[in-house]
């Protein structure tokens, strides 16, 4: 296709909170990872390249945030990660011997189950666990641009410290830089989270392009000319695209979109529930507790109870997850076509949405994208797929707008992350962030245990600040856990800085906290420095 009419940017943002205890043998919250492994960030890695080695035409943008590529090249999560998959293995096994006597919708799930998680232990062994290193193949191939994050995903808009900012930006970046051999051309912002000023941040660390919810660009001044079909630069010098609203509600809305169609797989209703517990009990935790297991085999049905729900059957969810693939061609064609009619130039359409959607939240979801891509490749003339650096190598001119400050979170600005389940963290962050640029300014050049306190002083505040501690506490999902992780580290914190203060430093204090909170091993605590 030489000369699309538009241009499709599909971006998907993959990130979960570090976590990784290394004192205890078994810990829950964990098993986010190791979920996602399993369910979102191997069937994705597959999906890529399995179109890439049928030469599929197709170009992805993808966050793999700075905690997340750590916890995806720690040692110990990996190792426990191997242990998780092979008790899954177990019970998939065990699963088919079990569904033979019952009817064929149930034994059809169980060699999904089967074939899925041995697919993953596969990929996942012939990477030695690596799977950044074939996420980086695939960028450098040319199919995908991964993008960073803030360091530890801090909430920019909220810090009241242009050294706390732009610690969390400069971090992030150098930390790219380890993992995928080159400096960032993009970042996702923390939340889609944007203030004045942040963009001068961005380009002092040489990133060039993000992305804004809608209405980040819809209220800039002035107003856009193109909505959010165009990028806009600010005044600071990075490219802004737009999130698309309409492809936002297809495919995220449970109600209005995709994920909620009847024949796909029901996500609450799970074998750790269904069946007698003596059968289960080995595949749960520590603590016996019945959980989500990830193995179900349940469709939505519809709007009954969980107890009424009818058997999933994963042929026809794959046929509807291809028949809503080519739903959203067919509408993508007429937006295109629409769109460049009225704007007289190629649109880009920003889609985009959290990596873990598909496959963990919608099993579904990368049979879609892969159904969706190759459709794409195949089936039409209309636009492409592009990345964002693609686009605006090819379309350089664009209007300079001041975006409005913004966020993607419920209401579209800062209330989910500042109101009265969580305002009380602000003053120790905001606290926390002063020490800590005032040591690195006193002590210009620390060598030795001053050196590795400071380092780790700073690794304590970047964890703390990490948004997601205060969006669980607003939706009251693990709040207890999101509340104490910040105690914690607020407490590390400040214990560390007084003893630097009194010169009563304990190298086996620092060296226990560097084994716990290992993230960014690399840190030179200097970032905070004006």
């Amino acid at each position: 296709m030489a000369d699309p009419q538009g241009y499709l940017c599909l971006v998907l943002h993959a990130h979960l909170p570090f976590v990784r205890h290394p004192e205890y043998p078994d810990f829950l919250e964990e098993d986010w990872l190791y979920e996602a492994i399993t369910e979102t960030y191997v069937p994705l890695l597959d999906m890529m390249e399995r179109l890439a080695a049928e030469g599929v035409h197709y170009r992805l943008t993808m966050s793999l945030t700075p905690p997340l590529c750590n916890m995806l090249s720690d040692d110990l999560l990996l190792s426990r990660y191997q242990k998780k998959l092979h008790k899954l293995l177990e019970l998939a096994d065990k699963e088919l011997h079990r569904t033979r006597s019952l009817p064929a919708a149930f034994q059809e799930t169980a060699r999904m189950y089967h074939h899925n998680l041995n697919k993953a232990r596969e990929i996942f062994e012939a990477s030695h666990g690596r799977l950044l290193t074939r996420f980086k193949a695939l960028q450098d191939a040319g199919n995908l641009e991964i993008l960073t994050c803030g360091a530890t995903h801090g909430y920019l808009p909220l810090m009241i410290h242009e050294e706390a900012r732009r610690a969390q930006i400069r971090v992030a970046v150098q930390d790219y830089h380890r993992h995928f051999g080159r400096a960032p051309r993009g970042i996702w912002l923390p939340e889609c989270a944007y203030a004045p000023g942040v963009d001068k941040l961005l380009r002092e660390n040489g990133i060039s392009f993000s992305f804004l919810d809608s209405h980040g660009v819809l209220f800039g001044v002035p107003r856009p000319r193109f909505g959010v079909f165009a990028p806009i630069y600010s005044p600071g010098g990075v490219a802004f695209f737009g999130r698309d609203m309409e492809t936002a509600h297809q495919v995220w809305s449970a109600e209005q979109g995709y994920p909620g169609d009847y024949s796909y797989r029901e996500f609450y209703r799970d074998l750790g529930y269904d069946l007698e517990y003596n059968y289960i009990r080995p595949y749960l935790h520590e603590d016996g507790v019945r959980r989500n297991i990830g193995i179900k085999y349940y469709k939505v049905t519809g709007r009954v109870s969980l107890s009424e729900k009818e058997p999933y059957s994963p042929s026809h969810a794959r046929e509807t997850a291809a028949s809503h693939a080519g739903n959203f061609l067919f509408n993508r064609e007429r937006q295109v076509e629409y769109l460049k009619g009225v704007m007289g130039r190629p649109p880009v359409i920003a889609s985009i949405y959290d990596a873990e959607l598909f496959g963990h939240w919608w099993f579904e979801g990368p049979s879609f994208l892969e159904y969706l891509l190759k459709k794409i490749h195949y089936d039409q003339q209309v636009f492409k797929t592009t990345t964002p650096k693609e686009y605006l190598d090819k379309f350089p001119e664009q209007q300079i707008v001041e975006p409005e400050p913004s966020s993607w979170g419920d209401k579209g600005y800062h209330e989910v992350w500042l109101n009265a389940s969580n305002d009380w963290i602000y003053p120790h962050l905001h606290i926390c962030a002063e020490r800590m640029i005032h040591l690195a300014k006193k002590h210009a050049n620390a060598e030795g245990l001053l050196k590795r306190a400071l380092n780790q002083l700073a690794r304590e505040l970047l964890l703390a600040q990490s948004s997601d501690w205060a969006f669980l506490m607003t939706v009251g999902t693990a709040r207890t856990y999101s509340d104490r992780r910040t105690r914690e580290h607020v407490s590390r914190f400040l214990e560390l800085f007084h003893q630097i203060q009194e010169n009563r430093l304990r190298e086996d204090f620092v060296r226990s906290l560097e084994e716990r909170d290992n993230i960014f091993p690399w840190i030179d605590y200097k970032v905070y420095q004006s």
